[in-house]
């Protein structure tokens, strides 16, 4: 265990420097791409009022807030091409993990189930469980969803409670989207790896 607390030690400050602000570092180059698309490819994807509203009716109370967060999202990544609505739940001693199960709804492949997990951070000791609503950008094919997507350093943003950070393999984006109570509001850090099936491995 003791091989184990510098490592703690450094994800936890990770952590606090990463969440202490609501000003996040600018989006990648690849980030920024997904909000220079074509017109055409409008049909193809959601607006932000729909995804706002989907996002308030799912995850309930702080419609506010909430849409304030979608906002963000839009605001760095442009108009995403599907969501995941789902459930998950976590526990931790500081360092912990989650997992979580729902649906991707794509604008054009349709609804597919996904299952996920990694590590987490949080401010307390225990377990709570909670709606996650996860905006998904730049995906063409459902099948390359299924994979490890890391946190893209810097980019937590929390306002009223709701928080949303982005995570990125190659050019495809998720940013879930949670809404937290008190102190027990995480975020994943590290990767949020997606599967087809579940998998009580944490990592």
């Amino acid at each position: 265990m003791k091989i184990f607390r510098p490592i703690l030690t450094l994800v936890f400050i990770f952590a606090l420097a990463s969440c202490s602000s609501n000003n996040t570092v600018p989006p990648s180059d690849t980030m920024k791409q997904s909000q220079n698309m074509d017109e055409s490819n409008y049909a193809n994807t959601y607006d932000q009022k729909s995804i706002a509203n989907a996002a308030s009716d799912f995850l309930g109370g702080g419609s506010e807030a909430i849409a304030k967060v979608v906002e963000k999202a839009f605001q760095d990544l442009g108009r995403p091409n599907g969501y995941i609505v789902g459930t998950e739940f976590s526990g931790a001693i500081g360092i912990g993990v989650r997992y979580g199960d729902g649906t991707l709804i794509h604008k054009i492949e349709g609804n597919s189930p996904v299952f996920w997990k990694g590590p987490s951070i949080g401010f307390d000791l225990g377990a709570n469980g909670s709606r996650v609503f996860a905006l998904v950008y730049n995906l063409y094919d459902v099948e390359e969803l299924y994979r490890r997507f890391p946190a893209v350093e810097g980019s937590a943003y929390f306002i009223g409670g709701v928080g949303i950070n982005y995570q990125q393999r190659g050019d495809i984006i998720i940013a879930p989207i949670r809404v937290g109570v008190g102190l027990r509001l995480g975020i994943s850090l590290g990767y949020m790896h997606l599967t087809k099936k579940r998998n009580w491995i944490p990592f």
